[in-house]
């Protein structure tokens, strides 16, 4: 039985940007309920084609939302407890999938156990919540104790998921976000440098709630086997994709893709069962568009993320090509306030959208797309072929990154009469002695081949 992940293609907001909310909590205003902007974007999202959205952080936080203050009540720049309920209710009705962001390894400064240490020191009741809370040092804040901060970060305290008391909070903030909420999953932060025997009991906890809550973890390096396994998660970020998406088009060397898309996916890849969630950009790395050197790669780049392996993901805004850089090691510039009506009108690439829409519906006509395996079968400096087979069903993905049209000649495992283009309806080419013979692919632009 398939996930209705492997169905998904996700739209990703960062809520308290996206929605123009100060950018410090003063945990006293009445809640605003700027959540309510996203209802102007639904047809916008389904006429791009997503049918999940991945909100980010929308609990009680200090300033970004990765600093938990409370993992009970809706951030107040946000709006209510009811606000983010009703608004997850008509995603639901719209037919949309909705995860969260469970941020679990570490909290904010304001979160309520550790302003407890600070008010009673080691009298607290909350002492063995924290990691590495010493009372024999200071910490950089100068609190009368040490502790440990996420990546040296001392405005993320770690939490100490060893402790039963610790552990119970968070699962039980999980079954009150899938109880109250009905959310369909969570996008689990950090979950590099998360206590797995915590992920096991919160994997087993949250599909005791529902069999088909969907869990995906952010890892950035490593063995994505040691986090997605039947244990644990089902699906982590696939940062390796991402990396090779952009900076083989910024090289012009489609060898790297290449490369990862074979490790990962290819006969005999790590990765061959597993929906990695793939990714062009995020709230946390710069927008792709700032990433290519050529805007024109920004199209054959989004062939190939929605054509390979994976669980497709376009992050708000950048379906425009709109352009970003993170300053300073910050991320806000990442993440802004859009005007629905301003952005579609007045963006940069206007035929990104319509084309990344394209793209989803043909990734939705055809299940091997989805769900069938991946192989290799050209590759040159700007121009790369693979296929896609799932039992009698292939498909062939072709893109040319060079300034000019190219002829490509492209093996074909089985044989077939000729190919017929559904992504530039009306072009077939013939297959002989086991080539497809394409006189040209345009610049800038790519193939999908089926058998006729």
């Amino acid at each position: 039985m398939t996930h209705w992940a492997s169905d998904a293609l996700f739209y990703h907001i960062y809520p308290l940007g996206f929605c123009g909310a100060p950018r410090h909590n003063d945990f006293v205003s009445d809640p605003a309920p700027r959540l309510e902007r996203i209802y102007s974007w639904i047809d916008h999202i389904k006429r791009l084609g997503a049918n999940a959205l991945y909100l980010g952080p929308v609990f009680e936080s200090t300033v970004h939302g990765y600093d938990t203050a409370d993992y009970f009540h809706v951030d107040r720049r946000l709006g209510t407890d009811d606000t983010l309920r009703e608004l997850i209710a008509t995603l639901h009705r719209e037919e949309f999938r909705v995860i969260l962001d469970g941020v679990f390894n570490h909290v904010g400064r304001d979160f309520w156990a550790f302003r407890d240490v600070l008010a009673h020191g080691q009298a607290s009741a909350f002492c063995s919540w924290f990691a590495g809370l010493d009372f024999s040092r200071r910490s950089p804040y100068g609190d009368p104790f040490g502790y440990e901060g996420w990546n040296g970060h001392y405005d993320l305290v770690k939490l100490n998921l060893h402790n039963p008391d610790t552990r119970n909070h968070l699962l039980g903030a999980v079954e009150t976000w899938a109880r109250e909420y009905d959310i369909d999953g969570l996008r689990l932060d950090a979950v590099d440098v998360i206590d797995k025997g915590f992920l096991k009991d919160l994997a087993a906890y949250a599909r005791s709630l529902r069999s088909d809550f969907w869990l995906m973890g952010e890892v950035v390096f490593g063995d994505y086997r040691q986090w997605a396994n039947p244990e644990m998660l089902d699906s982590v970020t696939n940062y390796e994709g991402y990396k090779a998406l952009y900076s083989s088009h910024v090289d012009q060397n489609y060898f790297e893709i290449a490369y990862a898309l074979n490790r990962q996916f290819g006969e005999g890849g790590l990765y061959r069962n597993l929906p990695l969630y793939a990714f062009a950009d995020n709230h946390d790395v710069d927008r792709v568009a700032s990433s290519l050197q050529n805007l024109a790669h920004l199209y054959p780049l989004h062939i190939l993320l929605m054509t390979m392996p994976g669980v497709p993901s376009i992050y708000y805004g950048s379906e425009w090509g709109l352009q970003a850089n993170r300053q300073n090691g910050g991320s806000w510039e990442l993440r802004p306030a859009l005007n629905l009506d301003m952005v579609s009108r007045d963006c940069p690439q206007p035929e990104l959208a319509p084309t990344i829409a394209r793209l989803a519906r043909i990734r939705s006509d055809m299940p091997v797309l989805r769900y069938g395996s991946y192989r290799q079968l050209h590759v040159a400096a700007q121009q790369f072929a693979f296929m896609r087979q799932l039992a009698d069903q292939a498909v062939i993905v072709a893109v040319n990154a060079a300034d000019q049209p190219v002829p490509m000649e492209i093996p074909i495992p089985d044989q077939a009469g000729r190919l017929v283009d559904v992504l530039n309806p009306g072009d077939t080419f013939p297959v002989f002695q086991g080539k497809a013979r394409i006189d040209r692919v345009w610049p800038h632009w790519g193939r999908i081949l089926v058998a006729a």
